[in-house]
């Protein structure tokens, strides 16, 4: 009892600081002179040395130096693994913001730090999605200050795993990385301050349409900010802390009901709890839309591609130009299942294209699976007419897109014109 007492005494202390801290850049700042201030939304201030700040360090330089010995501090999972150990053994009171199972979340960092380390010679395009990235983890229960703790873990972490290898510089680059990475995040958080960080939301419909499939529809108090094409992350009650991401299936509708098609991948996981354990008026939290799937260009005829319950954000935007569409643009969807029956949600999509001459739907039911089932509906796409002129939007699983993109680009799509949410984006 007196080591939670005295957790939750440390806790309370971190937060009231952070606080402190932050009314007192208020009342010094000037609002029209504060960071990011005459910035657009989604970039980030990095005077406190970070790249393009008063420092004047490189992006590209610490990416050199980063990449150099990387091999002294692989496997990043090694690496990650005894940053979390130092973490949670110095601030005990901040392992209740993580999840009971830490393996996804460790291998979510392992995945963000390759991307900050592979784009960091780009910051302005890597502050935009970490923005985002920042939007999103308020849910969370992130604050800026909490940081600090995790800055300090990966130092001892790096000097762990570098052993001999470690030197001043190498930390410098990490720390500067990372500290570019919180300015961009906290930059997007505080930029979304007016709305929530999730949406309560209680489920209206939830049907079976395979054994490991189901299409969950829920509907929130107040409206989902969402475009056709994005994806939100969602919480189920079981699994406090624990989000994964899913796309909408439909549309933003009027009475704020949201459709989630849902595969189960394993046990004991969210997957298995929307498809198994979750009936109507049960309760989830959705964290703020993601992603930008959907194509700014209104004029050109759209391809579409999907795998699996990569159909879901491809319905939502056939949905949303039902209503929307410029007069004589085409749409084409593809959609790749191992059989016939795995079409799941066929029979709405066919009443959909019954009254739309616009809209031609190809199923692509061919007994493929793995690595195959991406070949062949690349295949079939590539097989079906030009679409050099298209805009092409891809959504499945990441061999199925990798495939399909490459059958376009190299039959003359131009790689711009081929859109899919970034790996990033997805973690």
């Amino acid at each position: 009892m007196e080591i939670t007492s005295t957790a939750t005494t440390e806790y309370d202390r971190l937060i009231a600081r952070h606080h402190a801290m932050r009314l007192r850049r208020q009342l010094l700042v000037p609002a029209s002179s504060a960071p990011g201030a005459d910035r657009p939304a989604g970039t980030a201030w990095t005077g406190a040395g970070g790249y393009g700040g008063a420092e004047g360090h490189e992006g590209a330089a610490d990416q050199r130096l980063i990449l150099d010995t990387l091999g002294s501090v692989a496997p990043l999972a090694e690496l990650i693994d005894h940053l979390y150990a130092v973490m949670f053994r110095r601030r005990p009171y901040l392992r209740a913001l993580f999840p009971a199972s830490m393996e996804f979340q460790e291998a979510h960092l392992a995945r963000m730090f390759g991307h900050l380390i592979e784009h960091l010679h780009h910051p302005d395009e890597l502050a935009a999605t970490l923005a985002q990235l920042g939007r999103d983890h308020r849910k969370l229960g992130v604050r800026p200050v909490h940081f600090e703790a995790f800055e300090e873990a990966v130092r001892e972490a790096l000097r762990h795993r570098a052993g001999a290898r470690w030197s001043e510089d190498l930390e410098a680059a990490w720390v500067r990385m990372l500290r570019f990475a919180v300015a961009a995040m906290s930059a997007g958080a505080e930029s979304a301050l007016a709305e929530p960080p999730y949406w309560h939301a209680v489920v209206v419909g939830h049907e079976r349409r395979r054994p490991d499939l189901a299409v969950l529809r829920v509907r929130t108090g107040e409206p989902y900010p969402y475009r056709p094409g994005q994806y939100g992350t969602v919480e189920h009650p079981g699994l406090a802390h624990t989000w994964r991401q899913y796309s909408m299936g439909c549309a933003p509708r009027a009475d704020n009901e949201v459709e989630f098609h849902v595969r189960r991948t394993g046990p004991g996981g969210v997957s298995e709890a929307l498809v198994e354990r979750t009936a109507v008026g049960d309760r989830l939290r959705l964290g703020p839309p993601r992603g930008s799937l959907m194509p700014e260009d209104g004029a050109r005829d759209l391809l579409l591609v999907a795998g699996g319950t990569g159909l879901a954000p491809m319905k939502a935007i056939v949905e949303e130009l039902a209503g929307h569409r410029p007069r004589g643009r085409t749409v084409h969807l593809f959609v790749g299942a191992r059989a016939a029956a795995d079409l799941y949600d066929w029979p709405a999509l066919s009443e959909l294209g019954s009254r739309k001459p616009w809209l031609e739907l190809i199923p692509v039911a061919d007994g493929a699976a793995g690595a195959g089932a991406g070949r062949r509906l690349a295949d079939a796409v590539g097989r079906h007419r030009d679409w050099s002129d298209h805009l092409a939007c891809v959504s499945g699983p990441p061999g199925m897109v990798d495939e399909v993109r490459a059958r376009l680009v190299a039959a003359g799509l131009p790689p711009a014109r081929v859109r899919h949410d970034p790996p990033l984006g997805r973690v």
